[in-house]
C-alpha cells in the first residue's frame, strides 16, 4: 500500500465508505431489492456525470484558464517594454539601415484595425534589419542592458515565459546580447570581426522585438486603448515620438 499514490488510497477509501453505507442502508431496512434499484440508477447517472465534469465544466475551466494565463502573459510582456523593450528599440533604430522605412510603416495610429497590423507585420518580414554599428553606442547600451540584467533573469525564471515560444525566444536574445557586451572590458579598438560579431547580435535581438512589439501594440489597442494611447505618443521607433498631447 505504501507504494500507492494518495489519489488511489483516496479512491479506495470511497468505495469502502460507499459499501458500508449501502451496507448499514439494508442492515436497516432489510431492502436489497430496493438498494439493487438505485445503485443502477445511480450507475446510470455517472455517465451522464463523466460527460457534464470532464467535457463541459473542464472545458469551460480550461478556456478561464487560458484566458487568465494569457493576461498574466501580456503583463510580463507589457513590463518588458515598460523597463527594456522600448528604450532598446530606440537605441537600436537609430543604426538601423532601413529606419526611415521602419519609422514610416510602424508609426501606428489610434484607428488601425486588424487588418492594419497584419499588412504592417507582412511588411517588417521584409525589412533589411542590418546595423550600422558605428552608429551604437556600445558603452553605453552596456550599461543600459547591465542595470537590467536582473529584471531579465527574473523574467527567464516566470513559468509564464515559457509557455510563449516568441517572447522566449526574444528574451534570450536580449540576455544573450547583454552577456556578450558584458563580458568586454570595453568598446574601443576592438577588431573589425568582433564589431561585427556584436551588430548580428544586436540584429537578431531588434528582428524579435520588433515583432513582438507589433503583437503587444494590437493585443493593447483591443484590450487597453488607454495604455495603447501612451505607446503611440512613445513610439519607439520613431526618433521624434513626445508623450505630450496636442490637439
Amino acid at each position: 500500500m505504501k507504494y500507492l499514490t494518495w489519489k488511489v488510497k483516496f479512491g479506495i477509501l470511497l468505495v469502502v465508505l460507499s459499501a458500508s453505507v449501502y451496507f448499514l442502508h439494508y442492515l436497516i431496512f432489510r431492502d436489497l431489492h430496493h438498494i439493487e434499484i438505485f445503485m443502477l440508477s445511480d450507475i446510470a447517472f455517472v455517465f451522464i456525470e463523466v460527460l457534464l465534469v470532464t467535457l463541459i465544466i473542464h472545458a469551460l475551466l480550461d478556456k478561464r484558464e487560458k484566458h487568465t494565463k494569457i493576461k498574466k502573459m501580456n503583463s510580463l510582456i507589457g513590463a518588458f517594454f515598460s523597463e527594456v523593450g522600448n528604450d532598446m528599440l530606440s537605441k537600436i533604430s537609430c543604426a538601423n539601415v532601413e529606419s526611415n522605412r521602419i519609422q514610416s510603416d510602424l508609426a501606428v495610429y489610434d484607428d488601425w484595425n486588424t487588418q492594419n497590423f497584419i499588412e504592417v507585420r507582412k511588411k517588417i518580414k521584409s525589412y533589411d534589419y542590418k546595423i550600422d554599428y558605428k552608429k551604437i553606442d556600445f558603452e553605453h547600451l552596456n550599461n543600459f542592458l547591465s542595470q537590467k540584467r536582473d529584471f531579465l533573469v527574473r523574467l527567464l525564471e516566470s513559468p509564464f515565459v515559457m509557455e510563449h515560444e516568441n517572447f522566449t525566444d526574444m528574451i534570450h536574445a536580449v540576455y544573450h546580447l547583454t552577456q556578450e557586451l558584458n563580458y568586454r572590458n570595453g568598446f574601443k579598438n576592438l577588431p573589425e570581426s568582433d564589431y561585427e560579431h556584436l551588430a548580428k547580435d544586436i540584429e537578431r535581438a531588434y528582428v524579435l522585438l520588433a515583432h513582438q512589439w507589433i503583437d503587444y501594440m494590437e493585443n493593447l489597442k483591443k484590450e487597453y486603448p488607454y495604455i495603447f494611447s501612451l505607446y503611440m505618443r512613445t513610439n519607439p521607433f520613431n526618433l521624434n515620438a513626445c508623450p505630450i498631447v496636442r490637439k
